[in-house]
């Protein structure tokens, strides 16, 4: 195999109470992206529709993602790399994540796939730390592994894969700011209180729960972030009111995706997903801001090869 061209998936990260340990993996938004070996022994990069993003591979995330995969496989080849973005950069869902995580898996696969999917993450996550600052896997681990994921630890690196309750759709509605990464965690504590981390402990453990019992009013219950999101929404614009008619059209629950400004929803069936898209929009449609609305199921494969 001398070239392949994948899909790569958007992502939520956090999902209110998993700060930094919880994602989940989209089915209808993300990067497509060309890889092929080339007979000059460097990375080279393309992007299309990725408003400012370098192409200089020690600056590109996919490129960073790439350069750790060859140096830890001991290979010396040329790899080069067509994104058309499909998502947003700063936008929330993982656009970084999708480029890192597409770009590994890819040259994995050309290369005769000498690593399992869950071996990629840390080389994605190095992808992940050029954009950041922070080598994170809540985002990369769901794009490789599709459906939810926790880590459970970061060093030593431990991630595990989650069920999904068949019914369940994701509704993001993304305003057209940007946040960067690095910005919305300038905004973050250090410290927390005991009865803060309690509470969100026991909101990460009920979630866990509802995904494998496949109670989504105990999912509905959990999706409460006590730590995190009383920081980040005061960046968003009408975050709280997104976040209250979400749920008053019959979302389980609604928060930050990511980082922002992206708000995500979870209900159960397309029909209340939708509806609950209406709803976020018509708040955003009081204001001046341009916005786009993604309904999906949550994609259990994760990044897949397309025609």
């Amino acid at each position: 195999m001398k070239q392949i061209k994948i899909f790569s998936p958007a992502t939520i990260a956090n999902l209110s109470c998993g700060f930094d340990v919880l994602g989940c993996c989209l089915d209808t938004i993300g990067d497509e992206m060309k890889v092929s070996l080339t007979d000059t022994p460097r990375i080279s990069i393309e992007i299309i529709n990725g408003a400012n993003l370098p192409t200089d591979p020690e600056k590109n995330v996919a490129g960073v993602a790439t350069k750790a995969l060859l140096e830890h496989l001991g290979k010396n080849v040329g790899v080069h790399i067509t994104i058309t973005k499909g998502i947003k950069a700063g936008s929330g869902i993982g656009s970084s994540a999708a480029s890192s995580a597409g770009a590994v898996w890819a040259v994995n696969q050309i290369l005769g796939s000498p690593l399992k999917a869950k071996e990629l993450i840390p080389f994605a996550m190095e992808g992940e730390r050029a954009a950041s600052g922070n080598a994170h896997a809540d985002n990369v681990a769901p794009a490789l592994l599709g459906g939810f994921t926790l880590v459970r630890s970061y060093d030593p690196l431990e991630v595990i894969g989650l069920p999904s309750p068949a019914d369940l759709y994701a509704t993001v509605i993304h305003p057209h700011i940007e946040i960067k990464t690095s910005d919305s965690r300038s905004v973050l504590k250090k410290n927390v209180t005991l009865e803060q981390a309690i509470t969100q402990w026991g909101n990460l453990g009920g979630l866990i729960a509802g995904l494998y019992t496949n109670d989504y009013g105990l999912i509905g219950r959990s999706l409460k972030d006590v730590i995190i999101e009383p920081l980040r929404s005061i960046l968003i614009p009408a975050f709280k009111e997104v976040q209250y008619e979400a749920v008053i059209a019959g979302a389980l629950g609604c928060g930050i995706s990511g980082s922002g400004p992206s708000i995500f929803a979870l209900s159960k069936g397309r029909e209340i997903a939708h509806k609950v898209g209406q709803f976020m929009g018509e708040v955003y449609a009081t204001t001046k801001l341009d916005y786009d609305i993604h309904i999906s199921k949550i994609n259990p494969e994760g990044i897949r090869v397309i025609p």
